[in-house]
């Protein structure tokens, strides 16, 4: 594989890094880099910004908004504003559902869906797992009975991103109970989460954040021409949007950003008669790091190279697994790096950093990796029945 950039490329991730870096406030910035939260404002802002680029949903059809794009081009994106820090575009709309309409939904709902999921006039949620269907997604029990021009959909999802700020909801229903196989029967739909019947309860996380919800559906009417595609073929489109939210979790920028801040904070660190970057223990478990991480950005390129459109591809599990594992290596190099520093969490005080604060906080949360996404133990079974032929 050919590594190194051509004039065209290099010009062409000049330009994407002068944008993110004179465009975005700092302040933003600083908090994606130290794991902080954004506000909804925060969020639709930024992603308004990129909108205004054309930045915001790239890979999309060009007539909805996306760039024809290399797929070099499309690597270059990501990665540049990754290590920038700015808060990507919201992954519901651009990476999730956007494509899923695009490819899989009738004209009508293109044209009165996909503009404002493209802008944020849409904040989209993911109504996919269930207190017992998690990383056995198929075995979901939400249903939706068929009444006239409507669904009444009846059930409950867990784990919602979000859902507290969302106007929309894509959301895998049960259609055809008595389906030969569970996977066979799910369909899916779209509805507004004020919609009469819909309730949404906070999660409060274990590093203290509101990040994830219940909802509950009680006989929720959602009207029929609100289905994506046929009815009983939810499964395809949702091993598509998990094909395409699998590639992007690999996050290769994200941990850059964070293996050079523990670098940039060890050395700051007294160890022995030097600092702890110095000491050679752990200059070597960050030269192993960054090498892992070189190996899973190769990888993430000829992934990207070969993909087929429209058809998910079996690799992006690899990408999920190995990219998950790596964020949270850095997050524990960074906890290992702040030591006692990282006990106190939101403390005002002065002689306890607050970068070493954000690590334990950070740390916790980033054990949801290996599991949003398809956990890491179902992506090690479908490597071995889709790649390895086991």
């Amino acid at each position: 594989m050919k590594l190194a950039l051509t004039p065209d490329e290099v010009a062409f991730r000049d330009d994407l890094r002068t944008f993110f870096r004179t465009e975005f406030p700092a302040e933003i910035r600083d908090k994606v880099k130290s794991g902080g939260g954004l506000t909804r404002e925060e969020i639709v802002t930024s992603h308004k910004t990129l909108h205004g680029r054309g930045l915001a949903v790239p890979k999309w059809p060009v007539e909805w908004g996306g760039q024809d794009w290399t797929p070099m081009q499309r690597h270059l994106y990501e990665d540049e504003m990754q290590l920038a820090g700015v808060p990507e575009p919201l992954t519901f709309n651009s990476t999730m559902i956007g494509p899923v309409i695009a490819q899989f939904g009738s004209e009508e709902m293109k044209q009165r869906f996909l503009p404002p999921t493209a802008s944020l006039d849409i904040w989209w949620c993911q109504g996919f797992s269930e207190p017992d269907a998690g990383s056995d997604l198929a075995s979901l029990r939400t249903t939706a009975v068929r009444d006239g021009d409507s669904y009444i959909v009846n059930g409950q999802k867990i784990w919602t991103t979000l859902a507290q700020h969302a106007d929309w909801i894509f959301c895998l229903v049960r259609t055809d109970p008595n389906a030969p196989k569970k996977q066979a029967g799910i369909s899916m739909l779209l509805f507004d989460v004020k919609s009469p019947g819909v309730t949404v309860r906070p999660i409060k996380l274990i590093d203290g954040g509101h990040e994830v919800n219940e909802v509950f559906f009680e006989d929720v009417r959602v009207p029929a021409d609100q289905l994506v595609g046929e009815e009983n073929k939810g499964w395809t489109y949702a091993k598509f949007l998990l094909g395409n939210e699998r590639t992007g979790i690999a996050g290769v920028g994200r941990t850059k950003v964070q293996i050079a801040r523990a670098k940039e904070f060890a050395a700051q660190v007294k160890s022995g008669s030097g600092t702890l970057l110095e000491d050679p223990v752990f200059a070597s478990r960050v030269a192993e790091l960054e090498n892992e991480l070189l190996a899973l950005e190769l990888t993430l390129l000829r992934v990207v190279a070969n993909s087929a459109e429209g058809k998910p591809n079996p690799v992006s599990s690899v990408l999920k697994l190995r990219g998950t594992e790596l964020q949270q290596a850095a997050t524990e190099l960074l906890l290992d790096v702040a030591g006692p520093d990282a006990i106190p969490v939101d403390l005002a005080d002065a002689s306890v950093p607050q970068w070493a604060q954000r690590t334990g906080p950070t740390y916790l949360n980033y054990r949801k990796t290996s599991i949003y996404g398809g956990s890491n133990e179902v992506q090690r079974t479908i490597i071995a029945s889709t790649i390895l032929g086991l």
